[in-house]
């Protein structure tokens, strides 16, 4: 190994590896900022300006889109007709490829960045030299991943080269990054054609295997948590670990669930799930009253769930909850000290922090069915829902405020789904039921069991009550007011229901099924 070409955009660990390279007598090329990085560290480098004779231009756009660049990287060595080629052009041999790309996956989860910046982050030069670098393998070591920087100084250690299996394992590596970098750049410009996103002819997926899991839904079943490269600094797939067990495949799910649900609200809000369901959720002055009224709505469901909340975490909270429950996760967007060490009494808990100030993107959401993938906009939570009264009497203003907080619940609940509110709290949740009268009547049922009056409060059902019965069966519980999309064929019938019981109805006119 002569001669080495670093160009990086992440800079992790490269200054080691560098001076590991000037120690062995290895001839260093490098562009721009990782020059002037090198350099600095007093690290003899040769600018690729300098080396090819041809000057950077286009404002960094073109520099290493060059003979000399691609010839050295591509000619083989047991080639004489690549060796005499080379000779004549002045073409030197290039051993070690060390290139990062453009960071355009960071760039783009900015909600601020703009199409322009998007593009600026496309790398060309980069990708184009790991492909040639990794096509003539056999002769060139390509790294593109700084973890794998020991492979090169432990080599460099041993006086020993970089046998052809490590090569070839490098080279894949490195198509698999540039066949996925290339995959985020094309469905984020499909996406951007218009105001909606554009779904694509052919869809690439590439994702990062983060973990495997010990078993999936069922022990019978392996899996594994794989990660989108442009996941959301908010998700779940970014959310820090900071104490516990290990996550199950059941335990991201419904923490997913969880946390979708609790950013809808910008009070302080618990949420608390089980089974990928909301069981219970309030809104309150501070978290550890809204902990108090979500877990009072279904304190049975409530056992082994997970409570997710908007606001940091704070001692008194957890320690009410360890005290109280068996919980699977709690996830916030940060923990106190107290809270910590309250929890750190249970230290099989396992506890999330995630950044909740970005909002989510759009994207898309993904369901496996035999033989195909079904792909549709992602559902976010409804936080600019337009009320239509239709009823004869006007909502108050308070019942405004409840109706608005059911139905961001009712947005996260599996259809058919009806949820009792009251007072920024739940006081009853039916869902998954096979018809929406059903999932009325377990809706009161679980607030009867809680000891939650159902008589004045507000009802929300996900999608359009398709009879009168569903309205009536409300009415006999006493709800006073009712959301709901609207849009059947017999919204007359049911709008006659709601003025037979002075109910207040209101129309989204945007329904939210969530069958899986």
């Amino acid at each position: 190994m002569k001669r080495a070409l670093i160009s990086v955009s992440d800079k992790t660990g490269v200054v080691g590896l560098a001076h590991s390279l000037h120690e062995a007598g290895i001839e260093i090329l490098s562009t721009g900022g990782t020059a002037a990085l090198l350099a600095a560290a007093g690290i003899p480098v040769t600018e690729v300006a300098d080396y090819t004779g041809f000057p950077e231009m286009l404002e960094g756009r073109l520099k290493t889109l060059h003979p000399r660049i691609h010839g050295g990287l591509l000619g083989c060595r047991d080639r004489r007709d690549h060796v005499a080629a080379m000779e004549r052009a002045d073409i030197l041999p290039i051993d070690l490829l060390i290139v990062n790309l453009y960071p355009f996956e960071r760039t783009i989860q900015d909600p601020a960045c703009t199409v322009t910046q998007a593009i600026e982050q496309i790398d060309i030069g980069g990708p184009a030299m790991l492909r040639s670098g990794a096509k003539n393998h056999a002769d060139v070591v390509v790294i593109v991943d700084s973890a794998d920087y020991g492979l090169v100084t432990d080599a460099l250690a041993r006086g020993t080269p970089i046998d052809l299996a490590t090569r070839r394992r490098l080279a894949a590596k490195v198509f698999a990054h540039t066949a996925r970098y290339d995959g985020v750049i094309a469905n984020y410009l499909a996406g951007e054609e218009g105001d909606e996103a554009v779904l694509p002819e052919v869809l690439e997926l590439r994702l990062h295997r983060a973990f495997t899991m010990r078993y999936g839904e069922n022990p019978h079943q392996r899996a594994a948590f794989y990660v989108e490269p442009q996941a959301s600094v908010s998700s779940i797939a970014c959310a820090a670990q900071i104490q516990g067990k290990e996550l199950s495949f059941n335990n991201v799910t419904d923490t997913d669930a969880a946390l979708e649900c609790v950013r809808a609200f910008a009070e302080p809000a618990c949420v608390i799930v089980k089974h990928a369901n909301p069981c219970g959720a309030a809104v309150a002055g501070d978290i550890g009253e809204a902990y108090e009224r979500a877990y009072a709505t279904d304190s049975t469901s409530a056992f082994g769930g997970i409570i997710a909340f908007n606001r940091p975490l704070d001692g008194k909270t957890a320690r009410t909850i360890v005290e109280r429950q068996f919980i699977e996760v709690v996830i916030a967007p940060e923990v106190t000290p107290e809270a910590a060490a309250a929890l750190g009494r249970k230290p099989a808990v396992r506890v999330l922090v995630v950044n909740m100030q970005q909002p989510m993107h759009r994207g898309f959401d993904y369901r496996r069915v035999s033989g195909g993938l079904l792909v549709q906009d992602r559902d976010l939570a409804d936080t600019d829902v337009r009320l239509t009264t239709v009823s004869a009497r006007e909502p108050g203003s308070d019942e405004i405020r409840d109706l608005l907080f059911a139905w961001r619940i009712a947005q996260f609940v599996k259809s058919n789904a009806i949820v009792y509110a009251r007072d920024g709290r739940t006081i009853g949740i039916g869902a998954g039921q096979m018809s929406r009268v059903d999932s009325a009547r377990v809706a009161v049922w679980k607030a009867e069991e809680a000891g939650l009056g159902v008589r004045g409060s507000v009802m929300a059902s996900e999608a359009f009550l398709p009879f009168r019965d569903g309205l009536d069966s409300a009415a006999r519980a006493g709800v006073r007011a009712v959301i709901q999309p609207g849009g059947s064929v017999r919204d007359t019938e049911v709008i006659a229901a709601a003025n037979e019981h002075d109910i207040a109805m209101v129309f989204t006119g945007r329904r939210h099924f969530r069958h899986a």
